[in-house]
């Protein structure tokens, strides 16, 4: 890993740059999930003709990520970076523009590809701030990550109430979010070029099966991932179904859940600085599995809705330190994290049909027995995290530094 750096108002200012381009990421996802609604009234679409094209940016982002590691590699994490959240914040204008489902599905298969690779290389920059700080960071901006895109869903709600049409609302949110990304992109951290930006080695960097560990890593958040899926699609559906009841207190459930999982990101580094990695993510599925199993038990919504609420507490770390840890198990940290992150979003793709298909052979707490035996795998799993921690990595580069000076 790169070596803490030395002037602390400096790092402050990359911490801040990095975190504003987490902001602008979440922020232009949630501006467009509020104006799904729009575009389907105006291509008159049906409920399935929506559905498969909404899953193209899950299937953009799959393809494009693992790419991004060698172009992290190649070009520096900071111009990635750079050019990345300014393209994706660009591509928010499009899917209102299309003219027809099969022109919306190529929009949105560029919009998911685009945002995939900014995920991925974001997250490489979040790892060098947090690797010169020497403490957590990870958590903190993915929960900032969980702010931009509540201020952004704000916004496209005051957008739809006041009956704006979406391709004025995202044209305007697409430049504002270019500026402010581009803006905080001129501060990001640098690595120095490619040898830096793969800790240190020189060496072509090329597509490859990922090693064992990066595969553990994977595995631990592909369950979370699979928890936040299949709670944040089926919480509302499951209070309505099981326990019914009204639409406003189904809503609840989401919100609920949201807010847990935001609130645990923007606490989780101080928890992860006292407890360490490993134990973190083993508490987080002990929290997360309770909660999933008090959600099968539950036939009333004041039980349900902290069964949800606690789901999302529990998984809230698991994604961000699983990120960190893919980045420091293999010597180049943007291909460690584009391998974690295509096995952990995959679950993305699984979640939502595996819970529908449980539950129509069987019932819908039947498949949230599913959702309490992956949590509590991946607590079981804590372990494949381990050596992950930012003082542990900063001081391991720092004796490769004074090797390096020796020799």
């Amino acid at each position: 890993m790169i070596a803490p750096a030395t002037n602390v108002g400096e790092g402050r200012r990359a911490w801040l740059a990095v975190a504003v381009v987490f902001a602008v990421h979440g922020a232009a996802n949630g501006s467009f999930a509020t104006r799904i609604p729009w575009i389907r009234e105006h291509l008159g679409l049906s409920a399935g003709a929506l559905g498969l094209a909404l899953l193209m940016p899950a299937v953009g982002a799959l393809l494009a990520m693992p790419v991004t590691g060698v172009l992290v590699h190649r070009f520096s994490g900071r111009t990635v970076t750079r050019v990345l959240i300014g393209a994706f914040a660009c591509t928010l204008a499009l899917p209102p523009l299309a003219p027809a489902l099969g022109w919306l599905a190529l929009a949105l298969l560029v919009f998911g590809a685009v945002a995939g690779m900014a995920d991925i290389a974001m997250n490489t920059q979040g790892l060098l701030a947090e690797d010169r700080a020497g403490r957590p960071r990870m958590s903190g901006l993915h929960g900032v990550w969980s702010l931009g895109g509540m201020v952004g869903s704000a916004v496209g709600v005051l957008a739809a109430r006041a009956d704006i049409d979406a391709r004025v609302h995202l044209g305007a949110m697409a430049f504002v979010l270019l500026v402010v990304g581009e803006l905080a992109g001129r501060a990001l951290p640098s690595d120095g070029g490619a040898a830096d930006a793969g800790h240190g080695a020189p060496e072509p960097l090329r597509l490859a099966w990922p090693p064992r560990p990066v595969l553990l890593i994977g595995l631990v958040g592909f369950c979370a991932v699979f928890a936040e899926g299949a709670s944040a699609d089926w919480c509302a559906v499951y209070l309505r179904d099981v326990m019914g009841t009204s639409a406003a207190t189904a809503a609840a459930a989401y919100t609920g859940f949201a807010f847990a999982m935001a609130g645990g990101r923007l606490g989780g580094d101080r928890v992860v600085a006292r407890l360490g990695t490993v134990t973190t993510v083993r508490a987080g599925g002990v929290v997360a599995t309770a909660g999933a199993l008090l959600v099968v038990v539950a036939r009333t919504p004041l039980l349900g809705i902290p069964g949800f609420a606690l789901i999302g507490l529990g998984i809230a770390v698991v994604v961000p330190l699983a990120f960190a840890a893919g980045g420091r198990a293999v010597p180049h940290a943007g291909q460690g994290i584009a391998a974690v992150a295509t096995i952990a979003y995959g679950a993305g793709l699984a979640a939502p049909g595996t819970v529908g298909g449980v539950a129509q052979l069987s019932s819908l707490p039947a498949a949230f027995g599913v959702v309490a035996a992956l949590t509590a795998l991946f607590a079981l799993g804590a372990g494949a995290l381990r050596g992950s921690d930012p003082s542990i990595s900063a001081q391991q580069s720092e004796t490769r530094q004074m090797q390096a000076n020796s020799r």
